[in-house]
């Protein structure tokens, strides 16, 4: 299962997003802000990341230079979602590390053909690579997987505690 971090600063853009990787089997895990895609990047362990052009904190290129220059991130496949309005250079962005660019709104079927040779590219890239690593239990691998499990479950344990706290509530009254 792929895992991809996915970070725009629009709710609708996010659901969107989200809808239709997840309705691929894809693992999405959401941020608004660069910073915080930025800080997520090593917890999640992405297979692939998609950020909206302009971002809070930080932007696309930054997050891309950043990515680039990094040796945990740099094999990591950067994909530039940009709005009609966004204005910039393609050439910059590639230059930045983007390695594909997509104009908003686009088609599922444009995105995931997207997502789909990234992801492709990045394990043919993998499965040549000399520095491979042969160890499937690795500790990166491990915390994004406690971390995927950890942001899919919170919600219903939210829920669960806030019902025991009314119900041990309720007694004391």
């Amino acid at each position: 299962m792929s895992r991809i971090l996915l970070a725009d600063d629009s709710p609708q853009a996010l659901r969107l997003g989200e809808q239709i990787l997840s309705g691929q089997g894809m693992e999405v895990v959401s941020v608004t802000d660069g910073a915080v895609a930025m800080r997520r990047l090593s917890d999640v362990n992405p297979d692939l990341f998609i950020t909206d052009l302009y971002l809070p904190t930080k932007n696309a290129f930054e997050l891309a230079r950043f990515m680039k220059a990094e040796p945990a991130f740099r094999d990591i496949p950067i994909l530039f979602a940009a709005a009609p309005a966004d204005t910039f250079d393609e050439q910059d962005a590639r230059n930045a590390g983007a390695d594909a660019i997509l104009r908003k709104p686009f088609e599922a079927s444009v995105l995931l053909d997207a997502v789909q040779t990234l992801l492709e590219k990045r394990a043919q890239a993998r499965k040549h690579s000399p520095a491979a690593v042969n160890n499937a239990f690795d500790r990166a691998t491990i915390r994004a997987a406690v971390t995927l499990a950890l942001d899919s479950a919170m919600p219903a344990l939210i829920e669960e505690l806030t019902e025991r706290v009314v119900l041990a509530l309720s007694y004391r009254a």
